[in-house]
């Protein structure tokens, strides 16, 4: 901990952390924390301890929009309990804290340590830990199971790539798996591929449900300040069409590009926003752009009282937050992490706002999605920017295919509805049996001091 506590200031200052995610991180969590948990009050009837803190850790920025409608369902079921949310990267903190705000407290989740982990769970004292998705850490589950907390895996997952891994490294790593895996309470998966994965690799095949995937849950969100000016700005300036390229990662900038170019040829008052998926392609994203002789202009430096200069060529989106909100505004969208072999990302958020997807063949994380929007003709797969290009102009020349196909992917989006409401009853059920075993234990321990103290009476 000595020798790595630098390395952690170090970065976190660079990513621009506050002050106290380190502290955070060692599992130094304010005061403010245990008075959250010592002062909650009784919740609704039916909720047995009426008190007990709810832990939701949330990776980053995909996890954190998954668990907005598990956060406002637990506050529905459990008025009167605090509920604590952690992220581990910078950005899922960001968006935790603007679109999370019932959420009685956010912060760092502890380094996965003993001392870290113990000190976090004596503040929060919670009722119940939900993880979203698969974040195995060993000795947070192991000291939790030790403390007597239930753990909840929720929208769990194991992609085709994490589950190959495994396979190939199991002759070493299986025991430890299996046992990790026992630690938890129950696994929530996405789906019957996710499920048999997660008993392959050792969970207890009675504790692994098929609830669904959260993702579907998650209502559009609201264009913001941002992109009402923006709508006004390519109304105004007759910018026609808009392209969203989302999600971009490194090695993926050049081909959106290539698909810009060919667009752009046909309607030369085109616009591209593109959303690079990480902080630190920002800089990087805007460079590239310039270097193919493009006009670029970044979110961050923009004026909004000011109209968009209208030679801007290509709109960097870096800010986080905001890219959801864009898609509504699209013409014609990419989700990326799917061109290099990245696993993908949500295709769900074009689907909203009827806009079906683009995406490329690496799509791993997201394998039955984007197999269900391919059947049902609600999205396209390519395979580079030459492709991205064609299906962009095909697009937009052809209105009728492009609404039917934004139908579909709408149609896909409300029909797999329903996961956050199964969820949240393998929760609530989780939680009462938790607190009905912990007043039986300690009715017993009264009982047998009782015991004791007539026994050294006689």
């Amino acid at each position: 901990m000595l020798v790595l506590a630098p390395y952690f200031a170090l970065r976190g200052w660079r990513r621009g952390e506050h002050s106290g995610a380190l502290r955070e991180r060692l599992g130094i969590l304010p005061t403010s924390f245990a008075a959250d948990t010592s002062s909650a009050a009784v919740g609704r009837a039916g909720d047995a301890l009426g008190g007990g803190a709810i832990w939701i850790h949330a990776v980053s920025v995909g996890e954190v929009l998954a668990a907005k409608p598990l956060v406002e369902g637990l506050n529905r079921e459990f008025p009167g309990r605090p509920i604590f949310v952690s992220t581990t990267t910078e950005t899922g903190q960001r968006l935790a804290r603007e679109r999370l705000q019932s959420a009685n407290e956010i912060f760092y989740f502890p380094l996965d340590w003993v001392v870290p982990v113990r000190r976090a769970l004596r503040t929060i004292r919670p009722a119940l830990v939900i993880v979203m998705e698969t974040e195995i850490w060993p000795n947070f589950l192991r000291e939790a199971r030790r403390s007597g907390i239930p753990v909840i895996f929720a929208n769990a997952r194991i992609s085709e790539r994490s589950f190959s891994r495994f396979e190939r490294w199991r002759f070493l790593l299986g025991l430890f798996f299996e046992r990790t895996l026992q630690d938890a309470e129950l696994f929530l998966a996405q789906s019957e591929a996710d499920a048999k994965r997660l008993v392959s690799m050792g969970a207890l095949e009675d504790r692994v449900e098929i609830t669904g995937n959260l993702k579907y849950d998650v209502e559009p969100v609201d264009i913001g300040r941002f992109g009402a000016w923006l709508e006004t700005q390519t109304r105004q300036q007759e910018r026609w069409p808009v392209l969203v390229a989302g999600s971009v990662v490194e090695g993926e900038e050049q081909a959106v590009l290539a698909g810009y170019d060919a667009v752009q040829r046909q309607w030369r008052r085109t616009l591209l926003i593109l959303a690079p998926r990480k902080p630190d392609r920002f800089m990087a994203a805007g460079e590239i752009i310039a270097e193919g002789g493009w006009n670029t202009a970044r979110r961050s430096q923009l004026n909004l009282s000011k109209p968009l200069g209208e030679n801007t060529d290509v709109l960097v989106l870096d800010s986080i937050g905001e890219l959801a909100g864009l898609y509504s505004l699209a013409d014609a969208v990419f989700v990326g992490g799917s061109l290099v072999r990245a696993g993908g990302h949500n295709i769900l958020e074009p689907a909203c706002f009827s806009r079906p997807p683009v995406f490329g063949a690496s799509m791993e994380n997201f394998r039955e999605m984007a197999d269900q929007f391919l059947d049902a003709h609600a999205g396209v797969q390519v395979a580079n920017g030459e492709q991205l290009g064609k299906v962009w102009v095909q697009l937009i020349e052809d209105n009728a295919m492009r609404e039917r196909m934004g139908k579909a992917a709408r149609e896909i989006s409300e029909r797999n509805r329903g996961a956050t409401a199964r969820s949240l009853k393998r929760i609530v059920e989780v939680i009462a049996q938790s607190e009905c075993r912990s007043r039986g234990a300690a009715a017993n321990g009264v009982n047998a001091a009782e015991g004791n103290k007539k026994g050294s009476a006689a």
